[in-house]
Order: C-alpha cells, then sequence, then structure tokens
C-alpha cells in the first residue's frame, strides 16, 4: 500500500425499510402522543424535515413500546448483526479489499450493548483473522464517527495498515410508552431519528479522501442539554431546546481554528457534511458559519430521505458529498451530541 495520511477509501450503507414521515404520523403516533399535545406533535413531525425514515423495528409493524429494555437488547443484536455486516461487506467493496488486509475493526453504537459485543460477532462472521485488534465506541450518541474516524486514522498512521469503522444505530428500538404528561423533548425525538449502518475502510494512502485532522470542543457546562438514560423500558433521550444557543456559542471557533491550521478558510470548502440534529441545529450552523443554502443542501437532503440515524449519519451526507459528479476537494464534517460535544473533521480528496 501507498504510505501517506489515513484516507477513506471506501464507503458501505445499509439502510431498512424506509416508512414516510406521514405514515409514521397517522397510523402510529397520532394515537401515542397524549390528547393535550396531539396538535403540539403534529406540528413538530411536520416540520422536523423528515420526509422519509427508515426503521429495524417499524412501529407500523410491531409496536415495541411497552417492551423491557432485555427483550430490546435481544432484538438490537437480531437486526444490528445483519445490518453491520452489509454495511462493512460494501465498504470493503467499494475499497477493493479483502476482509483480510483489515489491521483495526472500530465499532460506534450508543442504542444497543451485547456481550460479546458487535466487534467480535461482526469478525467472526466476516471471518476476519484472530489477530484483527478491536475497538469499540459506546455512549458518545451523534458524533461517535468522527473520534472513531481519528482512532482508526491514528492507528492506520502508525501501523501503516488498514483499518475498518463502522457505525449502526438502531434508534427505532427505543420507542418510549405512551404518557398523559406533556413531553415535548420526546416529540421531538420520535419525529426526528431512524436506523442506519455506514462503515468506512481507512487506508494509509491512496486515491479516496484524505483525513487531514478530527477536532472537537466540550462544553461541559451544558452537559445536561443532551441525554441518553438507560431505562426499564430501553433507552430514553434529554434534548433540551437550548441545543442550538451552544452549537451557536462555539461551531464558527471551532471549524475556523481547524481551517486556519492547514491555512484554510471556510470559502475553500466546498463540501459541508454537517450532522441533521433537526432544522433548527442546520439552522444555526448555516448562520453562524454564514454557509449559502445550496452549501447545506447535502445535509438537509439526508435529513428528508433519512432522519437523524445518530451516529451514522454524517458518513450518509459524506457518500452523498462523494458521489456527486463533481465531488468537492475539501469535506468539513461536523457532529454533536452529548457533553454537550461538537466534532469537526477535515477531509482533502486524494488522486
Amino acid at each position: 500500500m501507498v504510505s501517506g495520511r489515513p484516507t477513506v477509501a471506501g464507503i458501505g450503507l445499509a439502510l431498512p425499510p424506509a416508512a414516510k414521515q406521514t405514515d409514521l404520523w397517522t397510523e402510529y403516533f397520532q394515537h401515542h402522543f397524549p390528547a393535550s399535545a396531539r396538535s403540539l406533535a403534529e406540528r413538530i413531525f411536520n416540520n422536523a424535515g423528515v420526509v422519509t425514515r427508515q426503521a429495524s423495528v417499524s412501529p407500523l409493524l410491531e409496536d415495541v413500546s411497552d417492551w423491557p429494555t432485555e427483550k430490546r437488547m435481544q432484538r438490537y443484536l437480531v437486526e444490528a448483526l445483519p445490518l453491520g455486516k452489509e454495511a462493512v461487506t460494501r465498504a470493503l467493496t467499494d475499497a477493493d479489499l479483502s476482509i483480510n488486509d483489515i489491521g483495526l475493526f472500530a465499532v460506534c453504537s450508543c442504542t444497543g450493548y451485547v456481550t460479546p459485543g458487535l466487534d467480535i460477532l461482526l469478525s467472526r462472521d466476516l471471518g476476519m483473522a484472530p489477530d484483527t485488534q478491536r475497538l469499540f465506541v459506546g455512549h458518545m450518541g451523534c458524533y461517535a464517527a468522527l473520534p472513531g474516524l481519528g482512532a482508526v486514522g491514528d492507528y492506520v498512521t502508525a501501523r501503516g495498515r488498514a483499518a475498518l469503522l463502522l457505525c449502526a444505530e438502531l434508534t427505532s428500538l427505543h420507542i418510549q410508552p405512551s404518557v398523559t404528561r406533556f413531553d415535548t423533548q420526546q416529540i421531538v425525538a420520535h419525529a426526528l431519528f431512524s436506523d442506519a449502518a455506514a462503515a468506512v475502510v481507512v487506508l494509509p494512502g491512496g486515491p479516496g479522501y484524505a483525513l487531514a485532522e478530527v477536532a472537537s470542543v466540550t462544553d461541559t457546562a451544558t452537559a445536561d442539554h443532551m441525554t441518553w438514560d438507560v431505562t426499564d423500558l430501553g433507552f430514553r433521550m434529554g434534548l433540551s431546546p437550548k441545543v442550538p444557543q451552544v452549537l451557536a456559542l462555539h461551531v464558527r471557533t471551532l471549524v475556523d481554528d481547524l481551517l486556519a491550521r492547514h491555512g484554510l478558510r471556510r470559502s475553500d470548502v466546498d463540501g459541508w457534511a454537517v450532522h441533521p440534529g433537526g432544522p433548527r441545529i442546520l439552522n444555526v450552523v448555516e448562520r453562524e458559519l454564514e454557509l449559502r443554502p445550496e452549501q447545506m443542501a447535502a445535509s438537509r437532503e439526508t435529513l428528508a430521505e433519512n432522519g437523524n440515524c445518530s451516529s451514522p449519519t454524517v458518513l450518509l451526507i459524506v457518500e452523498r458529498l462523494r458521489r456527486r459528479p463533481t465531488p468537492p476537494e475539501r469535506i468539513v464534517t461536523l457532529a454533536f451530541g452529548p457533553g454537550l460535544t461538537l466534532y469537526a473533521s477535515l477531509l482533502t480528496r486524494s488522486a
């Protein structure tokens, strides 16, 4: 292999069956929320920016809202394994690589836990060598793909071997029970989240998108603004309406400092992959970074077609940009999650 900067050489996506947002509302969620919240909930669903989204366990077919966490975790394993295997296989094919070439296999997921984990079980099912190193990244939420990418990039640089990153999330397993009290945070979560798996192959140089840097900032004073609590009835999301305000404080400095370290400015970036935590998140980033609507198009299109899939989502956007007739020369990725944490990376196209 050509020695050089860690380079994204292959991407593979795996998406469960999709459903229309309007069908999810009329056939399930309008009956799920209390009457006192129904009008507001409908507006939130209509204004979420989502047209279709995927679910391994669709509420249109199967209601898991009263399932205990144990049953949800058992189903997580059943659904996540084939989804992850499909994404990994496609990424390897895209990179024209064999499973035997992989030195490190990293997995990000916050929507389910099993031991042995997905990293071990997929290593077994895919036929990875026994000396393949593994890394599992859990409970980082929507931004996990970027520290995951940083970790595999560091491995590739240090060892000169290929690495594989998989992000797999099944948010559909965590629909919360219907309650009589008003809970806007749960309405927003149920209107946005979706399922997906995305895998990337990273090589020590060669054609693709070279990883220039991964950067982050965490505002620990706002740690309670985004939470993901394990309960007896699945994992429950806490999502403060103040999140966009926190992003507005930090996102410009994070991006400008990242670019400045590479002699660049925002005007030098022709690809933006911004995690669509929701329409307000995208609006804030667009405003604070002074981006044009067309620069945010890939992020808004992903939100519309796929919803918020947690950690795989930013990789879905990168793949959308990469498949354009004229792929961008430079991509800045941005993702946000618990902490409250902002992550960014700079990818530069290499021949």
